[in-house]
C-alpha cells in the first residue's frame, strides 16, 4: 500500500510539474493553475474518504465536481508522457512544453471534448439481446432482463434508478436478474431516499447476488435493503422459476463461499449462474451450467483502463462460449465514480429462452 501511495505521489508530481511549466505567465498564474488542479484532486478523494462524515448533499456535490478529475488526470498523464517522448526524439521543439498557452488550451480542449462525449455516451443505455434455444424442458418460453453494477447512491441517484426501472418494465420480462453491486458504497442514502420504492415497481420477480460493493457497504445492511426492495438475494443458494434453476454465488469477498460444484445440482434443469466477478470461467462449464451472467469489470469504464481489464480477465466484456456453456460479461448498467464512458458502454441484457 505504501509503495502504491509513493508511486501515485510521484505520478501526481510529474503531472503537476508539467502543468506548472506549460502554464504561461508569472509565478502567481502558475501557482493559481496548479493549486486549482490540486484542489480538484482533493475534492475527488474527499468524495470517497468523507462519505461517512458529510451530509448526503455535500458528498453528491463533491462526487459530481471531483470524480471527473480521475479521468482528466489520466489523460494529462498520457499527454505529457507522449510529449516527453516526442521531445526526447526531437519530434517536437522543447519550447512547446514551456509557457505555451496554445498548447495548454489545445490539450484542455481535446480532453474536454472527450469528457463531454463520454458523458453523453454514458447516458445512452445499450440494449443487448440474446436468444437461447434449449432441448431441456422449461415451463414456457421466457424473457429475462439481466443487469449488473447499478452502483446507486451518490453518482447514480433515485431519478436515474427510476428511469432504469422503466426501461426494464418496458421489456415485459418474466424475470429480472441482477448481477451484484446494486449498492455503491453505503446503504444509508438508499434507505433515506426511498430507493426501495423504485425497485418495488418492477413488474416481474427479481433476484440478485451480492457483489464486492455490497460487502464494502456492509453485507447485512445491503441484504436488509434488498429485502425491503422486494429483491430475493441468492447467497450460495438457488431458486427455481418456471423450470429454470437460478444459482447465485456469494461474492469472492467472502473467502468461505461455497464451491460451484456444491451448488450445481445436475438435475436436468436449464441453469443460470449469477457470479459477480468473472474469474475461473471454466468452473461453470465443468459444472454443466447453461448460462453464466457476470459483471464487475465495467470494462474499465474509460480507455485505456479498458485495455487493462481485457488483460486481467479471461473475458472482460461481452459474449463468450466455453464448452456447452454460454456467458455474458456485462460492463454494467450504472457506473462507479464519474458518469462518463469512454471505450466502454452502459448496458442491460434481454435474454430469451425457449
Amino acid at each position: 500500500m505504501r509503495l502504491i501511495l509513493l508511486i501515485f505521489i510521484a505520478i501526481s508530481g510529474y503531472v503537476t510539474w508539467h502543468l506548472w511549466r506549460l502554464t504561461p505567465g508569472g509565478t502567481a498564474v502558475k501557482i493559481t493553475v496548479t493549486a486549482l488542479f490540486l484542489l480538484w484532486m482533493v475534492a475527488a478523494f474527499a468524495s470517497i474518504g468523507l462519505r461517512k462524515y458529510l451530509p448526503y448533499r455535500a458528498v453528491v456535490c463533491l462526487y459530481e465536481a471531483g470524480q471527473p478529475w480521475l479521468i482528466v488526470f489520466t489523460y494529462l498523464l498520457i499527454a505529457f508522457v507522449l510529449a516527453d517522448f516526442a521531445r526526447l526524439f526531437n519530434l517536437i521543439p522543447k519550447s512547446w512544453l514551456n509557457d505555451n498557452l496554445p498548447v495548454l488550451l489545445s490539450i484542455a480542449a481535446v480532453i474536454a471534448a472527450v469528457m463531454a462525449a463520454g458523458g453523453i455516451h454514458y447516458r445512452h443505455k445499450y440494449r443487448e439481446e440474446l436468444s437461447i434455444k434449449t432441448e431441456k424442458a422449461i415451463g414456457r418460453p421466457l424473457t429475462l432482463v439481466l443487469a449488473s453494477d447499478l452502483h446507486i447512491g451518490y453518482s447514480n441517484r433515485r431519478d436515474h434508478l427510476a428511469h432504469w426501472i422503466d426501461m426494464i418494465n418496458a421489456e415485459n420480462p418474466d424475470l429480472v436478474l441482477f448481477g451484484g453491486d446494486i449498492v455503491d458504497i453505503r446503504t444509508e442514502p438508499l434507505v433515506e431516499g426511498g430507493y426501495a420504492d423504485e425497485f418495488r415497481r418492477l413488474t416481474a420477480p427479481a433476484f440478485t447476488i451480492l457483489g464486492n460493493h455490497e460487502y464494502i457497504s456492509g453485507h447485512d445492511d445491503s441484504e436488509q435493503f434488498l429485502a425491503e426492495a422486494g429483491i430475493t438475494v441468492l447467497k450460495d443458494s438457488a431458486a427455481v422459476f418456471d423450470g429454470i434453476r437460478i444459482i447465485g454465488r456469494d461474492d469472492r469477498s467472502n473467502p468461505s463461499r461455497k464451491p460451484l460444484s456444491e451448488l450445481a445440482c445436475g438435475d436436468g434443469l436449464f441453469t443460470i449462474l449469477l457470479d459477480h466477478q468473472p474469474y475461473d470461467l471454466g468452473e461453470a462449464s465443468a459444472a454443466g451450467i447453461d448460462f453464466q451472467f457476470s459483471g464487475h469489470t465495467h470494462r474499465g469504464q474509460f480507455w485505456p483502463v479498458s485495455w487493462l481489464t481485457d488483460l486481467m480477465y479471461e473475458k472482460s466484456w461481452g459474449h463468450y462460449m466455453l464448452g456447452d456453456t454460454r456467458y455474458y460479461i456485462s460492463s454494467g448498467l450504472g457506473i462507479w465514480g464519474p458518469k462518463i464512458r469512454i471505450g466502454s458502454r452502459s448496458e442491460y441484457l434481454v435474454l430469451h429462452i425457449d
